[in-house]
Formats: structure tokens, sequence, C-alpha cells
């Protein structure tokens, strides 16, 4: 396990691949109960496909990473998204394509859509969230059950150790707290300026197609979508070889000029 020290915090992370000075970095950003592990070894995959570099890492709050306080304010994304340019420098990363699977797809658009980091050459979503809806709401009160009642606090424990609280309550919490019902980052999606591929499924519990379709219809420069059926919130777990297959071809079309 390696750690950088980025925006004022010890993160765990992962390379695989070429350095950044031989090819572009694919920068994977986890979901909100995500973590370097629990990507598994689909990074890898993508970037073996690609010829790229990868850069994996956890966020603060998560994994082997520093911890935070509790709760999270309802702007938790935000700031993770304005600390990503810092762990990019520090990286020693330039260009890149970000790559989001559901909390960590939200950052990649809104640091696309505010002010990227130098660099960005494309961003790939999985089961991205623009909006708060009632289906998402509706399944994160039924993840906090599974907390209490279940052995999901020791599951996720296998990954985030001693920030077990931090990752499932920070997230959980915010997601619940009525306020963030006005959460939205639509305004940030004309901005985005570079290729976007959008991948959604289809039986996802924690957002609907509406994501996707306002997503496509205000990307600033468009954006390419993915629906995929007998799919659920975990594109790259249920439908892996589907995805692996069209990240690894926007990745190859988006930094071939690079």
């Amino acid at each position: 396990m390696a750690f950088l020290r980025a925006a004022g915090e010890r993160l765990e992370f992962l390379r695989h691949g070429p350095r950044p000075s031989e090819a572009p970095t694919l920068v994977f950003l986890h979901e909100g109960l995500g973590s370097v592990s629990l990507w598994r070894d689909f990074p890898m995959r993508v970037a073996d496909a690609t010829g790229c570099g990868a850069l994996v890492y956890s966020r603060a709050g998560y994994g082997a990473s520093d911890p935070v306080g509790l709760p999270r304010p309802i702007s938790y994304m935000h700031d993770d998204a304005a600390k990503l340019g810092d762990v990019l420098r520090v990286a020693g990363i330039e260009r890149h394509v970000l790559i989001g699977h559901s909390d960590g797809a939200s950052i990649a658009l809104i640091q696309a859509g505010s002010t990227p980091a130098p660099g960005l050459l494309g961003v790939a979503t999985l089961a991205a969230h623009v909006f708060c809806e009632d289906i998402s709401v509706a399944a994160i009160r039924t993840a906090r059950q599974a907390w209490e009642t279940t052995d999901l606090r020791a599951k996720l424990a296998r990954h985030h150790g001693a920030n077990v609280d931090c990752a499932f309550l920070g997230w959980n919490g915010a997601w619940l707290d009525p306020a963030f019902r006005k959460w939205n980052i639509e305004a940030y999606l004309p901005k985005i300026r570079v290729p976007l591929l959008v991948i959604q499924g289809e039986s996802d519990a924690y957002g609907t197609m509406a994501q996707v379709d306002a997503i496509a219809a205000q990307a600033g420069a468009g954006a390419q979508v993915l629906k995929l059926a007998d799919c659920g919130h975990a594109p790259q777990k249920d439908q892996t070889e589907r995805t692996l297959a069209a990240l690894a071809a926007f990745v190859r079309r988006t930094v071939q000029p690079y």
C-alpha cells in the first residue's frame, strides 16, 4: 500500500501501467461506499486494454486514507472535486481521463465543469447523479436499515478498516439529510468541453434514466450514452465485459491524438 499527501490529507493509492510521462493516465474515482480495494482489478483491466496508466485512490474517510469528521456536509462531493487537482499535481499527472462511479462520477462532472485540472482529455461516468431523486433516497434509506440490522458494517470494514463509520455514515447521513433533496449539479454540465461517456444500468436502484438524459441533453460537448439492460448500480460488476469494452473504446478514441 502506498500513500500520497494532497490538500492536507494522507490518501492511499495504487498505480498501474505506464508512468504519466509515457502515456495518459486513467484516474478512477470510487462510489460513496468505495475504496481502492473495492474497485478490485477493473482499473487495471481498463488500463491494460488502452495502453494508459491508472491511478486509483481512496478519498479521505475511505479505505486506509485519513478519516473525516461526521456528519459530512451536503457539499462533500463539491469539496472532493476541489481537492482533485491537488491529487493530480502531487501524483505528477497531466494528460488524464476521469472515470467515476456514482459519487465519484458526480465528482468528476463537478470538476470537469468548474475548474478542470490541466490536461483533462475526457470523462466517463458509471451511474452518475446530477440531482437527487426519490428512488435514490429510498435506496439509501434501505442501506441504512441494512447497516443497523445486518452484517453490512463488518463487510465494509474489510475495505475501510477504522474508517468504516466515516465511509458509511458520512455518505448515508448526507443523502438522508432533508436539505439534500435540493442538491443539483446540472449547472456544471454545459461547461464540460471534453468528450463524455455516460453509462447507466437500467435496473439501477439508486437512480433512473432521468440522470442520463439530463447529462446527455446539457453536456457542453455532447455525450455518448450506453444504457445497459440487466444491470444495477455497478456496471463494472454487473456488466463487466460490456462496460470494459465501452470504456476501452472511448478512452482509445479520446487519447489517440495524445
